[in-house]
């Protein structure tokens, strides 16, 4: 009824999953991952205790190997199961239980590790690890890559309902802003796979740094352009400067007004001295696409 991948980035301390379902809220029961420790899915006849037991065997030391071996060995359900694991050395490994819904199986690479039960076919556990492995960029690209080619070979073969992925780098984290984790869920929608992917943009946005080597310089027809889209949204709230020294106040300048918006967007962080970073630039395009869309 799922497919999911699981990996550990060259780093050997940034592990992930990305999962997906004809189910209710897949990732709130099947992924389970831990910085600098390893990562797991549980699945089929899911046994949500997998989870929390096989973190803490993996913070114990132990090989995915020989996790998997120790999650199943007394669980009289084994046979309805599907378990994936990585640690942070070491082949990943995996079970799939002989009473598992067919197609059912999975495929082990060299950092990572493709399960699924209900498929169209076993070939859906091939596309995933093999898009992973040619993808490049952050393991959550890598890992949202391999689930998309699991979802476009087929995946689960009565629809597609939801999907989830998880993603933890380092130590842990202690930070709300931070591209070093990445917990994004698709609980209930007809393109979940395609849903996720929007998500993890907008995460991206969220958690980036600009770049004020692309940045455009806040002036001419990029002052015109600007001016013009915070023109066409509701107005924003710019902090007070303080009393006017003329008899009439200025109105507030540029750059105020969009570090203003940028600060209801939760993107302040964006924010440069005389320039616009290109990606805030795209989401102030988009959300004044949404607002012309969204009118009568």
């Amino acid at each position: 009824m799922t497919f999911s991948l699981v990996a550990r980035d060259d780093d050997g301390r940034t592990f992930g999953a990305a999962t997906a379902s004809k189910y209710l809220a897949v990732g709130a029961t099947v992924p389970a991952v831990a910085a600098g420790v390893g990562a797991l899915v549980t699945q089929a006849h899911t046994n949500v205790l997998y989870r929390e037991a096989g973190l803490a065997m993996l913070r114990d030391g132990r090989t995915a190997v020989r996790t998997v071996e120790l999650l199943v060995a007394d669980d009289p359900g084994r046979d309805l199961r599907q378990v994936a694991v990585v640690a942070a050395s070491g082949a990943p490994a995996a079970w799939t239980g002989r009473g598992c819904s067919a197609v059912a199986g999975h495929v082990v690479g060299d950092s990572c590790v493709a399960v699924g039960n209900l498929l169209t076919g076993a070939d859906v556990l091939v596309a995933m690890t093999t898009a992973f492995e040619a993808t490049t960029g952050t393991l959550a690209r890598r890992l949202l890559a391999g689930l998309a080619a699991g979802d476009a070979a087929g995946g689960d073969r009565r629809g597609r309902q939801s999907a989830a992925l998880v993603v933890a780098a380092g130590e842990g984290v202690v930070h709300l802003r931070t591209p070093a984790r990445v917990d994004l869920r698709v609980d209930d929608h007809p393109a979940p796979v395609a849903e996720l992917t929007r998500l993890l943009g907008r995460h991206e946005t969220l958690v980036g740094e600009p770049d004020p080597d692309s940045a455009l310089p806040l002036r001419g027809e990029t002052a015109a352009e600007v001016e013009a889209l915070l023109a066409a949204l509701p107005a924003v709230l710019v902090p007070d400067r303080g009393p006017s020294r003329g008899p009439t106040r200025d109105p507030d300048p540029l750059p105020d007004r969009l570090a203003a918006w940028a600060r209801t967007e939760n993107l302040e962080h964006r924010v440069l001295p005389e320039a616009v970073d290109r990606r805030l630039l795209d989401e102030l395009r988009g959300q004044v696409r949404g607002v012309v869309a969204g009118a009568p």
